[in-house]
Parts: structure tokens; C-alpha cells; sequence
């Protein structure tokens, strides 16, 4: 990296971009849609809500990542509070300078920050890149993660 990330809340008007990195790779390729209306009501639930963190990462003043933690409260482990790490992206011309590792360093240090006992998140069985790069980072391959698809009206 030339420069140092700034992490930062997101708002509406970095949608457009967050949106193109989700797009950009075969998984989102096929899932990510042209209707922007979802992405702003998603957007909006999402700020409103205290126990997420929609993280805008820029780099050398250009968005360059993102990522979405929530705090979930629980009762299991003694009553542990955990943070759930999702929608990891790096922009395609920030690839392979140290971002990512950055990033989640970031992420893991805010869960600590909000008084997470662990961290989690899952990762698409064929993203086994991404997969060697967390187990890197120290997260373990401890569960197996079932989803369900709902119909939407």
C-alpha cells in the first residue's frame, strides 16, 4: 500500500461503489442486481442500526474495501457477545498490497473495542483463496454453516 486505509463509516453516497465490489467476482456476479432501490433500503436498515457497522475502507483517497460487522448478543459462552464479519471486499486494483490483512486487523480490533469475546464469519465453499487467507489470520475452520434461500415477495 502507498498509503494508510482510513476505515469509516459508510454512507449512502459510497452505495454505487460498494455495490460495483460485491458485483466484482463470479459469486456476485450472478446474485447482485441492477435495482439500486434494495440497496438503499438495505443501506438505511442497516445505519440505523447500533449493532452494525457498514466499514468503507479508502485507500490513497479511493474506496478499496469493505466490510459489514455486526454485534450479536447471546446467551451461550457465558452470555458472549460475538462479532460477525461479512461482505469482505477488496477492490480489484487494491488486490495483493496488504489491504485485506489491514482490514481485518481493523475489524477484529473493533470487535475487541466493542466487547466481542469472538469473532466469526463464513466464507463461500469455493472461495478457497479467502479461506487459506483467514486461517492465515488465525480463525479456524471450526463449524459446518447451513443457509437456507426464502422466497422474496
Amino acid at each position: 500500500m502507498t498509503g494508510e486505509p482510513v476505515f469509516r463509516r459508510a454512507v449512502a453516497a459510497d452505495l454505487p461503489a460498494l455495490v460495483a465490489m460485491l458485483a466484482d467476482d463470479p459469486l456476485g456476479a450472478g446474485r447482485e442486481g441492477a435495482d439500486d432501490s434494495h440497496y438503499h433500503r438495505a443501506f438505511a436498515a442497516i445505519d440505523a442500526d447500533p449493532n452494525q457497522f457498514l466499514c468503507t475502507v479508502e485507500l490513497d483517497g479511493r474506496i478499496a474495501g469493505m466490510l459489514q460487522l455486526t454485534f450479536i448478543a447471546g446467551l451461550s459462552r457465558g452470555g458472549a457477545r460475538r462479532g460477525q464479519i461479512e461482505a469482505v471486499r477488496v477492490a480489484r486494483k487494491a488486490r495483493n498490497r496488504g489491504l485485506g490483512r489491514a482490514m481485518m486487523d481493523w475489524a477484529i480490533q473493533r470487535c475487541r473495542d466493542e466487547g466481542c469475546a469472538m469473532v466469526q464469519l463464513t466464507s463461500d465453499r469455493s472461495r478457497t483463496d479467502a479461506h487459506r487467507f483467514y486461517e492465515r489470520l488465525g480463525f479456524a475452520n471450526s463449524h459446518l454453516g447451513y443457509k437456507m434461500a426464502l422466497d422474496q415477495p
